[in-house]
């Protein structure tokens, strides 16, 4: 039986396999009487029993008592139902490495290897996340990670020494986990609801329930720069439209706090950002940061693919489970001596939290479904008053090239004419928006 991976991250548990994640969990747990309801299924469901939910027991793993445990002596028994649970539905029953956040302490490590004792499947090893989402990023000598949890962002220092990449200082920033934006975004739909229907979802239990639930894909289908919000109560269908540039200035709160932990680890020499997909879903996120660094967007397979990958180094021999906090860098050779490493390129343009791949791609400026592509070369933008054709953003030379066709439009800040090049972490505005294009790298490891 192959090696599965478990990414410990309550936000989404994963689970990965060669073929890459194959299940995502969040660390919700609904206790009603002598049943136990885990993950999503949980999740959709916390806000109506809110006293018989539990979403802090990987947060907070301990074998502290709780009280209104629900027949559960403390957070490890609910943690252990959970990988009973991934267990059953991942179809887990072999050798398993978990890959722990930064923050995971030792005492939360003994106690995990415990109740892994007693599940269907054996800890193989255990890997510092950070280090093997990093791993096979090629990353230059400063690297930091940024992750997003339930309850907080952890922020990792990455050092490489020699040929390997070692987790450095691990930062974490409380009340800025997935919660606490989601509870951010309930409250301004709220208002809009409140104020353009005279609906309020967070009435009763149910259509607050509703209301989180279909957030998620109300973010992901923003059109026309605004977010279309439809709530049904009875038989009648609420509508309200939230202005994509008023939710991005109310999480700004939230940003600004990731960012004064981020930057005092900024150096003056170059420093690539990793984030974590689910950071760049956060509307406006990218942008926020600075605009000296490179940053790369991981997808959801690198730090299963990462494990794997490295999986002799992590599996544990005779001495024993050991927490592998180093892990080789991956590099790219030249051809042969003689030729020097090429600059990192960007690969994609984050919008919206969209990425599109960067070929030969025009900006255009019409009244459709603003930042997402109107075909394979093409994305489309609405910003009155602003002319219909703005810029192009394509390949030459083994650079990446903006050529601006408008005299709105704005590089780093700065206004820009004609062409100019790109790196990773540029950011590209028109006219008055105040959301900007940010030149990214896609990593596939």
């Amino acid at each position: 039986m192959s090696v599965k991976i478990i990414e410990l991250n309550d936000r989404a548990v994963h689970v990965g396999d060669e073929t890459g994640v194959i299940l995502q969990s969040p660390g919700f747990a609904l206790a009603d009487g002598s049943s136990i309801v885990l993950g999503e299924a949980a999740e959709r469901q916390a806000r109506l029993q809110p006293t018989n939910s539990y979403n802090k027991f990987w947060h907070e793993l301990s074998l502290d008592p709780i009280s209104h445990g629900n027949n559960f002596r403390h957070f490890a028994d609910i943690a252990y139902a959970h990988l009973m649970h991934l267990a059953e539905e991942a179809e887990i029953g072999g050798d398993v490495i978990f890959a722990v956040p930064g923050n995971f302490t030792r005492q939360q490590l003994a106690i995990l290897l415990g109740l892994v004792n007693h599940t269907p499947f054996k800890a193989g090893g255990v890997v510092n996340s950070s280090v093997a989402a990093a791993a096979l990023a090629a990353p230059p000598s400063d690297i930091i990670y940024i992750d997003l949890q339930l309850h907080q962002a952890v922020v990792t220092r990455l050092n490489t020494q020699g040929d390997h990449l070692q987790a450095g200082t691990t930062i974490q920033v409380p009340g800025v986990g997935s919660q606490n934006f989601m509870d951010l975004m309930m409250q301004m739909a709220t208002g809009m609801f409140i104020q353009q229907c005279r609906f309020n979802p967070q009435h009763n239990a149910d259509s607050e329930q509703q209301l989180y639930n279909e957030l998620p894909g109300w973010l992901a289908e923003a059109e026309d720069g605004n977010l279309i919000l439809e709530l049904r109560a009875g038989e009648t269908l609420h509508t309200a439209k939230m202005p994509r540039e008023s939710l991005i200035n109310s999480l700004g709160g939230h940003f600004n706090k990731i960012n004064e932990q981020l930057a005092p680890m900024l150096t003056e020499r170059d420093t690539q950002i990793l984030i974590s997909p689910a950071m760049a879903a956060l509307p406006g996120f990218s942008a926020s940061l600075p605009q000296q660094s490179q940053l790369i967007v991981l997808d959801q397979h690198a730090v299963s693919r990462s494990a794997l990958e490295h999986q002799e180094l992590i599996i544990a021999g005779d001495e024993g489970i050991k927490l592998v906090e180093s892990l080789p860098v991956a590099k790219s050779k030249p051809a042969n001596s003689s030729q020097t490493p090429q600059t990192v390129s960007p690969t994609h343009v984050l919008f919206k939290h969209r990425a599109v791949p960067i070929k030969d791609l025009q900006i255009a400026n019409q009244a459709e479904v603003n930042g997402h592509a109107g075909s394979a070369n093409t994305m489309l933008l609405s910003i009155a008053g602003l002319p219909e054709d703005l810029g192009r953003i394509y390949q030459s030379g083994g650079e990446v090239r903006f050529q601006s066709l408008a005299d709105v439009s704005r590089v780093n800040g700065k206004s820009v004419t004609g062409e100019t090049s790109l790196s990773i972490g540029d950011q590209i505005e028109f006219g008055s928006s105040a959301e900007a294009m940010t030149l990214i790298k896609v990593s596939d490891g």
